[in-house]
């Protein structure tokens, strides 16, 4: 699943490409994602034309031009791909795998402008579409996540008041929603690895110092991703198509039972599960 900068790097790519643009029609092929898609769809998206291309957290906002709004989450396995009707062999991949190759039967929604559309593709369909009428509506969809790493919000005073009578581990807590929005597995390997904070380490027991680097190493982990074109993992590539960078600066993830890349440190970095996900740190700098 794409984690905040790997989503962020495809509302880059939409928002440069669909800004301003009219929607002249729009094609269900499978209904059935994580939501159904409702029937009124077609008709609330299409002569309407784009705003903007908005996020927050793992959630694109496409900003409509009568004040409303259509909500896409891409789930785990969901692509948006680009196809320019002057040569439909050229494909473009606007999302996190680069694969420019669409198996027609997991094309679920085509939106459709003048020169160009925009293909929904998704093989295991956890990704949705919804409409949502207003502002009010637009805030209350997200008031269960927490803020980003990036809002003010997300502070020394807001995570010791959160962690309070709280008994699981970090690494739970930073892949915990609703405490900060938009960290995932990935991220949050590398934000503790910079941190020196062991992944088991229960929450209740983290002093000020240690909440503090893990607030201020989000916010540089994650804008690390974003400057770097996101992470390619399973091939994502960025909004020129060029591959994402961040996978070069990984640290910890992905490298279990190589040595530690911290200067003046011998350790090996460590595989565990915690909280049902693969874990990786370094056994020495972050065995407190």
């Amino acid at each position: 699943m794409p984690e905040l900068p790997e989503v962020e790097i495809v509302r880059q790519s939409l928002d440069k490409k669909i800004q301003k643009k009219k929607v002249k029609k729009i094609i269900i092929r499978n209904r059935s994602l994580r939501f159904k898609i409702p029937r009124g769809f077609e008709k609330f998206l299409e002569n309407k034309t784009i705003i903007k291309v908005s996020r927050f957290s793992k959630y694109l906002i496409i900003f409509l031009s009568n004040n409303q709004f259509c909500v896409v989450h891409l789930g785990m396995s969901g692509t948006i791909h680009l196809i320019d009707f002057k040569d439909k062999k050229d494909v473009t991949n606007l999302s996190f795998y680069n694969s420019p190759f669409l198996p027609k039967k997991h094309n679920h929604v085509e939106i459709i402008f003048d020169n160009f559309k925009v293909i929904y593709n998704d093989p295991r369909r956890f990704g949705f579409f919804q409409i949502i009428e207003n502002n009010r509506d637009l805030k209350k969809r997200f008031i269960h996540l927490g803020p980003e790493p990036f809002d003010n919000k997300f502070n020394l005073k807001y995570f010791q008041k959160f962690i309070q009578n709280k008994s699981k581990t970090i690494k739970d807590l930073l892949i915990d929603q609703k405490f900060v929005s938009g960290i995932g597995n990935i991220y949050a390997s590398e934000i503790l690895f910079l941190s020196k904070v062991n992944p088991s380490k229960k929450i209740k027991s983290l002093n000020k110092k240690e909440c503090s680097q893990i607030i201020s190493n989000s916010k540089k982990v994650l804008l690390n991703a974003i400057n770097k074109g996101g992470s390619s993992i399973r091939d994502f590539k960025n909004t020129d198509g060029s591959k994402g960078g961040f996978q070069d600066s990984f640290k910890v993830y992905q490298r279990e039972g190589e040595c530690c890349k911290r200067f003046n440190c011998d350790g090996i970095i460590i595989k565990k599960v915690i909280a049902h996900r693969s874990t990786f740190f370094c056994n020495y700098c972050q065995n407190k």
